[in-house]
């Protein structure tokens, strides 16, 4: 049950997709142009739909992460792409949120809070992906700079940000040990993002190479020092993961609604075709699917706000979510036959975003050894 504040928040992001998204079918002509959503995301902010777990004193609504899931179901029911570059700031703000570093949490978050700006979470590599702990991204220490060269892959929102939240190991370290976290102006010198990635899907959400050439950057942007970084990462990601079951819950219901109106007036053989069992049954599991990824989602952001990092309820939430939005909107596609394979309608677009709730973050494979590694160290 929600509470009569959240009742009204989701009404205000509900209303706010449906009038300035879905119904100016600005999410179909955002991934036709591949887009960035500037202005969404300024109308977002102007809303106070954005930056919901920052914490009060540097601006933030001071939100739960069950507040927050509730928001983002609404925005990436309107367009999956909009969705996760609404959610690009949250990430990249959650290592500095978690940070020992009081001076960078109060600058950094309070850029994005004053103003409409962007981060990025610089973690993925072109050869470690989810694999944090064989990152590649070096750096040494010399006096009270960090001197960092590497390369970093599948990043949002890099050719916007106005800083990056990047993850580098020290030279010399493997593994585990030695991974730190950083903090850097977008702009300074060495650093530059390259080669904009046009993807299958959520094509308005931006992703691009972070390039690191020698860059130099102040012991005041370290975030976690070398043995301390690879901890903060998992713990964003913990942290991070229902939002993106939170997608997939929004998507679902996409799929569902708009299935479900097609199938109502579309007639085959004399009779609607919501009438013919097969096409009802596969819209009744849309809606099976949404009711428990919805469920999950709640459920691992009430343990991140219980403070319970432990992994498999956040991974559980994201593996199923995903897995069940790319069935749904695959069957969406299915319910419109012919019409679904084309872009008059949107749920093909639906389809084509909802594959990469499979991959980003962590694979649904990679969130299965999560919890099967889980699992065996409660096991003893």
């Amino acid at each position: 049950m929600l509470n009569e504040q959240q009742r009204m928040m989701v009404e205000s992001a509900r209303r706010f997709v449906d009038e300035q998204i879905i119904q100016p079918r600005l999410d179909q002509a955002l991934d036709r142009s591949a887009e960035f959503p500037h202005q969404i995301m300024k109308a977002l902010w102007e809303q106070g739909l954005l930056n919901l777990e920052f914490p009060e004193e540097v601006g933030g609504a001071g939100l739960s992460c069950h507040d927050h899931v509730l928001v983002l179901e609404e925005i990436n029911y309107g367009c999956l792409g909009i969705g996760t570059a609404a959610a690009a700031n949250s990430l990249a703000g959650l290592p500095v949120m978690m940070s020992e570093n009081a001076a960078a949490r109060r600058k950094y978050l309070e850029r994005l809070t004053e103003a409409p700006g962007y981060a990025a979470f610089a973690c993925s590599e072109p050869d470690a992906g989810s694999d944090v702990a064989n990152m590649s991204t070096r750096f040494v220490k010399k006096g009270d700079t960090y001197v960092i060269n590497g390369r970093k892959r599948w990043i949002s929102s890099a050719d916007v940000a106005d800083f990056y939240v990047l993850f580098a190991r020290e030279q010399g370290t493997s593994g585990h040990r030695g991974v730190a976290t950083f903090v850097i102006e977008a702009g300074t010198p060495g650093l530059r993002w390259e080669s904009l990635i046009h993807k299958l899907g959520q094509r308005c959400s931006h992703t691009c190479d972070v390039v690191l050439e020698d860059v130099e950057v102040p012991a005041a942007n370290l975030l976690a020092g070398p043995d301390h970084g690879f901890k903060l990462a998992m713990a964003t990601f913990d942290r991070s993961r229902p939002w993106i079951a939170a997608g997939g819950a929004g998507v679902i219901r996409r799929a569902r609604d708009e299935s479900l109106r097609y199938a109502k007036e579309r007639r085959t053989f004399g009779e609607a075709i919501i009438n013919h069992q097969m096409v009802s049954a596969m819209i009744a599991d849309m809606e099976i699917s949404y009711q428990a990824s919805r469920l999950m989602c709640l459920n691992a952001a009430a343990e991140v706000d219980a403070g319970n990092l432990r992994g498999s309820h956040s991974a559980c939430a994201k593996a199923f979510a995903g897995d069940a939005a790319m069935r749904a909107t695959t069957d969406a596609v299915q319910v419109f036959g012919g019409y679904g394979y084309t872009q008059e309608f949107v749920v093909e677009k639906l389809m084509r975003d909802a594959k990469l709730l499979q991959i980003y973050e962590g694979t649904s494979q990679i969130q299965r050894m999560v919890i099967a590694r889980d699992l065996l160290r409660q096991l003893g």
